[in-house]
């Protein structure tokens, strides 16, 4: 069983960075694929970025290319989302998502993932 933690969400004004991290109950090289995943009232679950095993092949959504960076701490046993340029529309609850099994083209998929944290609130205004 694994266990994921988020924290770092909060409130910023358009324009901020904020940095999420996920702590993980494992060895973080046990885990194959991880990603981050948000969700607002108005949209499904939707993919952020992921990152495969060891801190390999991180992907993105469209939407943050560039903005938005993906990796891992192995010391640490986290795995983090540095947020820049933030914009309102990357609003929403921030969901840390860990597979046992390499990543693949599923990576954007929420049911490719076998567990989940509770979420961090990320609230950006304009």
């Amino acid at each position: 069983q694994v266990q994921l933690e988020e924290s770092g969400g909060g409130s910023v004004q358009a324009g901020g960075s904020l940095r999420l991290s996920c702590s993980v109950s494992i060895r973080i090289d046990r885990i194959y694929c991880m990603g981050w995943f948000r969700q607002t009232p108005e949209k499904s679950r939707e993919a952020v970025a992921s990152i495969g095993h060891r801190g390999l092949s991180p992907k993105y959504t469209d939407s943050v290319k560039g903005r938005f960076t993906i990796s891992q701490d192995s010391a640490q046993n986290t795995l983090s989302l540095q947020m820049n340029s933030l914009r309102s529309e990357d609003t929403g609850i921030y969901y840390c998502a860990a597979h046992t099994d390499w990543c693949n083209d599923n990576w954007s998929s929420s049911n490719y993932y076998h567990y989940w944290g509770q979420g961090t609130q990320v609230a950006v205004s304009s």
